[in-house]
């Protein structure tokens, strides 16, 4: 089975993260979508409502997988046997960053990254800037899944 993993802290998950991952899974058995648990941030939702969120808007492709990890992503591979991380990229920005995380991946455990352009239509999403302008009242409702714009309005008490 070919797997692959499509890693994040999706707070919240956004169309731009679901793009990526519904054509990682066009292209693999399995796609896991790894949930990363940062200790040191307070996210907007808890782990366990992100990866709710995420099995929901996933659920349709019929090959992903959704779980938590904390820790090194090449550990996570290696204990799954995933030989391959599949990454989104926005900008030039965004290469600089992933291109270093992906060396550093191979050489630790030989677990490859490949990158996919994002759709133009999501090259400046972040979840960052979705819970800002949802935070202040603006609309998100074409940025992200209509049951995590839900969520995002009862978590902010917006209507």
């Amino acid at each position: 089975m070919r797997r692959a993993v499509c890693p994040g802290s999706f707070d919240p998950i956004t169309n731009g993260h679901l793009d990526i991952i519904a054509r990682a899974s066009k292209l693999y058995d399995v796609v896991h979508v790894a949930v990363m648990i940062n200790q040191s941030k307070q996210g907007l939702f808890e782990i366990d409502e992100r990866i709710e969120l995420i099995r929901e808007v996933t659920a349709e492709f019929g090959n992903v997988e959704v779980e938590a990890f904390h820790g090194l992503l090449v550990d996570f591979c290696k204990q799954r046997d995933i030989p391959a991380i599949v990454k989104g990229l926005r900008a030039v920005s965004d290469f600089d960053y992933e291109l270093q995380m992906a060396q550093m991946n191979i050489g630790l455990s030989g677990v490859e990254t490949l990158f996919v352009p994002t759709n133009p239509t999501y090259s400046f999403l972040s979840s960052s800037l979705v819970k800002e302008v949802a935070t202040w009242g603006g609309d998100v409702s074409h940025l992200v899944p209509p049951v995590v714009l839900e969520a995002l309005k009862g978590r902010l008490g917006k209507d």
